[in-house]
């Protein structure tokens, strides 16, 4: 076998594991589900309510931190399946409350808009909040910023740049000076 035939039989067989991976792959593409209770574009749809939530500043915001996954996984493995409902349905108020409030979706918003509808919904939530008997169910928006402040402080982008992060901190001290304008600990 001279050279030549050897490149080509190694392509041939180059070429035919690069097809075979090719088509295993197609065949687990992702799909649009992203667990049992959400979808892809719901999750986009949280991004998007996180970083009203919290946007970008001289810190990246709460999308940056992909908030909107951490809060399919929550949901759906953590919480009641009347609170699974809740959070589901307020997906869809949030949408109407926009359609009410602006004469369109969330999603179709400027920034000044969607934090105007947000701070509107968060004062709702706060006031049901007040009046809450244990009894009754949770509100849908106080689930939505609880998942994500906890999902951004929690991600590396939140620990690492918007808090102060020190991989091992060594010996514990209780009494740590702070100065105005410090950013807190995540370790």
């Amino acid at each position: 076998m001279n050279r030549r035939e050897a490149l080509s039989a190694v392509s041939w067989i180059l070429g035919g594991a690069l097809v075979s991976a090719d088509l295993l792959v197609s065949c687990t593409s992702k799909s649009p589900k992203v667990n049992d209770l959400f979808n892809q574009d719901q999750v986009a749809f949280l991004n998007e309510v996180g970083d009203t939530i919290l946007p970008a500043t001289s810190t990246p915001g709460a999308k940056a931190a992909d908030v909107g996954s951490l809060m399919a996984v929550m949901v759906q493995d953590c919480y009641t399946k009347e609170d699974q409902d809740i959070f589901i349905e307020g997906i869809s108020k949030i949408d109407e409350e926009s359609e009410e409030m602006f004469g369109k979706k969330f999603l179709k918003l400027d920034a000044k808009q969607r934090t105007a509808l947000l701070t509107a919904i968060d004062k709702e939530q706060r006031e049901y909040m007040a009046t809450k008997k244990p009894e009754e169910p949770n509100h849908y928006f106080r689930m939505m910023k609880e998942l994500t402040m906890f999902g951004f402080f929690t991600s590396e982008v939140g620990a690492t740049q918007a808090l102060r992060y020190v991989e091992v901190p060594g010996r514990y001290d209780g009494c740590m000076p702070y100065k105005k304008g410090d950013r807190a600990w995540a370790t």
